[in-house]
């Protein structure tokens, strides 16, 4: 009998929920926590941290987990690896839906860089208004160039101070290039830093950027285990043992 743990917390993933629930297989979606109203799914459901390698694979043993599925963000490194190491702890396939990163195309003005601490550094001196597009998670490093002025956009309002002064939007995706040419061009935007995270549902910023002739700090993925990977929903049905008809 099949019993998969989605790894969840993306468009993708909820995508791979509904198709799952769609097939009649049993499965279970986790999130990991971060989002204070994550969207429902028609799985049952899990939120918050397994407790690091041993506790993911402590789960998978006491809920007979047959199939792990990370369906993450690209830059969700931490549990990548975490889930990379649980399963050949227990010998469990693992198979990974990830998005195909971003490419460069004629027009873009990209400085593409390694992590957050280079796209810190590869901010200007000057003072200038920036779009961080990169998580509540990885601001802090911002904080030693307190001269820009910082426009944010998180899913949920901030729940703590943040390390410096900064305009909040609190808006949950997928985003529109109309709505983010509008949203650059009222707040004065002169540079973007952007995670190279792949997908639709927030590459509008980008093609934004260069309708605008902006620069965009962007960061590389993080790199990752060697796992199988796929980019579909169809061809996870697949490595689970089902056919899919998407969209039918």
């Amino acid at each position: 009998m099949t019993r998969a743990l989605i790894l969840g917390g993306t468009s993708d993933a909820s995508q791979l929920a509904a198709e799952i629930a769609r097939a009649g297989l049993d499965a279970v979606y986790s999130y990991g926590g971060r989002t204070r109203a994550p969207a429902e799914q028609p799985l049952p459901t899990r939120i918050g941290g397994f407790g690091g390698v041993s506790g993911l694979a402590d789960y998978m043993r006491r809920e007979g987990i047959t199939h792990v599925i990370d369906a993450t963000h690209p830059f969700a490194a931490e549990m990548s690896r975490n889930a990379v190491a649980a399963c050949a702890e227990t010998g469990t396939p693992l198979i990974a839906l990830e998005r195909t990163p971003w490419a460069k195309t004629p027009g873009d003005n990209w400085i593409e860089v390694a992590d957050v601490n280079a796209a810190v550094a590869a901010l200007p001196e000057l003072p200038a208004k920036v779009f961080l597009a990169i998580g509540r998670q990885h601001i802090a490093p911002f904080a030693t160039k307190p001269q820009h002025a910082y426009t944010l956009r998180f899913v949920d309002p901030p729940d703590a101070p943040l390390p410096f002064a900064a305009d909040v939007i609190v808006s949950r995706g997928p985003f529109t290039l109309d709505g983010e040419l509008n949203m650059l061009r009222t707040r004065g935007i002169m540079w973007i830093v952007a995670r190279n995270s792949g997908g639709d549902g927030a590459r509008a910023k980008i093609d934004a950027a260069r309708t605008r002739d902006l620069p965009v700090i962007m960061i590389a993925r993080p790199e990752l285990p060697g796992r199988q990977r796929v980019e579909s929903v169809a061809e996870i049905m697949q490595w689970l043992g089902h056919r899919t008809c998407l969209g039918a």
